[in-house]
């Protein structure tokens, strides 16, 4: 009450217990809470500067996150790629296996041995075909001879020709040079013949004496039909393979991409671009003619090198992006540890030494009860005169 006056003595050891009570329960937070800045009051400059850098922590933290699943994203693809490049492997065993098989393909081969692709079809060289005379291969006109017309016209009308080879699919009657002597192969061993309307020894002259240039349908090599099935079959493994090469919903062997943020400020960040690595994408086409042909088996051959040459680039590039991220990802870790950890020195209390100070606050509270019992024995003598 504003009406009851307090001796000197009693008030300054009441005054000393208030202040003494009050110290002691900021003291006893920083026992509790471990920090000697828990608010703006304690201390303004660290309180805020810890605070921008724990949140600066904790954002980083969240880049983490993200940061290790596009790893599994990387992952992913590599792992993907390992698994197709021993299917192209498998499926390059297959192709060598049907070349050890013999061809069957009628071939229509000449014996001359002199020819070139300019030698002149009106020279006597190929057999002094006349102008205006056709050539025909199984009854189609691949060439109407004219007075500069070459035996490299000749294989370019019959490769060309796209009632024999249709547009769009496997080639079926190839022509070409070989060691000086014109070669006519049908690729899927159907029957073959060349004829022309010109005398009948303008053909001699073009394959020489004695070459058949009419051949019945041969008949087809199981082995390379099976084989050019399991062929194919592989090549479906292929497709299916890299469809399921994906994490997370994307997949860098289905043309994906993926772009890893590395700091709060997306200021740094790296975009790893996918593949389309089916077999399409590799180049890796199905079976041709059932691989009767030596050529058809050879270009599968060809096309399964590139496939195999383009994965292995392709997890060189995955394996330098990985690398790239994954110390990007230790980076950030030893960041968030650094800035938690300055964080941490400007705010947290040393709790020997705040333990100390509390015990000491203890000591004191008692001394300031005893000063103020000893303060208030005055007025407590005057009980006596009654």
């Amino acid at each position: 009450m504003s009406n009851i006056t307090l001796s000197v003595g009693v008030r300054q050891s009441l005054s000393a217990i208030q202040s003494t009570a009050s110290a002691q329960q900021a003291q006893q937070l920083k026992l509790a809470t471990g920090k000697r800045v828990n608010s703006a009051i304690d201390n303004p400059v660290n309180f805020f500067t810890a605070s921008g850098l724990s949140n600066r922590a904790r954002d980083l933290s969240s880049l983490l996150d993200s940061i290790g699943q596009a790893t599994k994203v990387i992952e992913a693809a590599d792992k993907g790629i390992k698994a197709l490049t021993k299917l192209v492997e498998s499926a390059q065993g297959s192709a060598r296996q049907a070349l050890q098989s013999a061809s069957n393909t009628n071939k229509i081969v000449g014996t001359e041995g002199d020819l070139t692709g300019s030698t002149l079809l009106t020279s006597a060289a190929a057999g002094t075909f006349t102008a205006t005379k056709v050539i025909k291969v199984n009854g189609t006109a691949v060439l109407t001879v004219a007075a500069g017309s070459t035996v490299q016209n000749l294989v370019d009308g019959i490769n060309s020709n796209t009632t024999l080879n249709p547009t769009g699919s496997a080639m079926k009657v190839q022509a070409s040079i070989e060691n000086g002597n014109v070669k006519i192969e049908a690729l899927d061993g159907a029957a073959l013949s060349i004829t022309t309307d010109d005398a009948g020894s303008t053909l001699t002259g073009l394959f020489g004496a004695g070459v058949s240039t009419t051949i019945g349908t041969a008949s087809n090599n199981q082995t390379r039909k099976d084989l050019a099935a399991q062929f194919d079959a592989l090549r479906t493994q292929i497709d299916q393979l890299a469809a399921d090469s994906g994490y997370n919903g994307t997949n860098l062997l289905d043309n994906g991409s993926l772009k890893v943020q590395f700091n709060e400020g997306n200021s740094a960040s790296v975009t790893i671009s996918g593949v389309k690595y089916n077999s399409a994408g590799l180049g890796v086409s199905a079976a041709t003619n059932n691989w009767q042909s030596d050529k058809d088996i050879n270009d599968a051959l060809s096309n399964l090198t590139t496939g195999l040459s383009r994965l292995r680039s392709q997890a060189s590039t995955f394996g330098s992006n990985l690398s790239v991220v994954q110390a990007r990802q230790d980076f950030t870790k030893s960041m968030i540890d650094t800035l938690e950890t300055g964080s941490d020195m400007l705010v947290l209390a040393d709790q020997n030494e705040e333990a100390a100070k509390l015990v000491t606050l203890n000591t004191r509270q008692q001394l300031a009860s005893t000063a103020l019992s000893l303060a208030t024995q005055s007025e407590q003598s005057v009980l006596r005169l009654f």
